[in-house]
C-alpha cells in the first residue's frame, strides 16, 4: 500500500500534526467557556441615573438608580433602564468577541462563536455592530 517508509513517515507526521492541532483547539475551547461563563457586560446612562449589570447570558443581574430618577415621569426611566441594559449586552458582546478572537483568531470558530451571542444579546441590530 505504500511506496515507501518515507511516505508512511510523512503520513504518520501529518496524522499527529492533526491530532496536536484538534487537542489544541479543544484546550482553547475548554479555557474559552471558562472566561466567558465569568463575563458581564455593565453599562450606565449619560447622566449616570441608571447602572445596568449583565450576566454572561445577558440576563441582568444588578441596576442601580439615583434618587434623581424620582424626579422623571416613570416611563422615562423605563425607556433608560432598557436602553442602559441593551448598552450592557453590547459592552458583553464587545468583551465576548475579544475573548473568541483571542482564543481563535479570525477564524469560522470564533465568528460562529460571536454570531451566536450576538443573535442572543442583540437580536436586533445588524452582524457588524459587536466591532464598534
Amino acid at each position: 500500500m505504500w511506496a515507501d517508509d518515507a511516505a508512511l513517515d510523512a503520513a504518520e507526521r501529518r496524522l499527529d500534526e492533526w491530532e496536536t492541532s484538534l487537542a489544541e483547539r479543544a484546550e482553547r475551547a475548554k479555557t474559552l467557556s471558562a472566561t466567558m461563563r465569568d463575563l458581564t457586560g455593565t453599562a450606565h446612562n449619560a447622566d449616570r441615573t441608571v447602572d445596568v449589570t449583565v450576566d454572561s447570558n445577558g440576563l441582568l443581574i444588578d441596576l442601580r438608580l439615583d434618587e434623581r430618577i424620582r424626579q422623571q415621569p416613570a416611563a422615562h426611566t423605563a425607556r433608560q433602564i432598557l436602553d442602559t441594559t441593551t448598552a450592557a449586552r453590547a459592552d458583553l458582546l464587545r468583551q465576548v468577541s475579544d475573548a473568541a478572537t483571542q482564543s481563535f483568531g479570525d477564524d469560522a470558530s470564533a465568528q460562529a462563536i460571536i454570531d451566536s451571542y450576538r443573535s442572543r444579546l442583540l437580536p436586533d441590530q445588524g452582524p457588524n455592530d459587536a466591532r464598534r
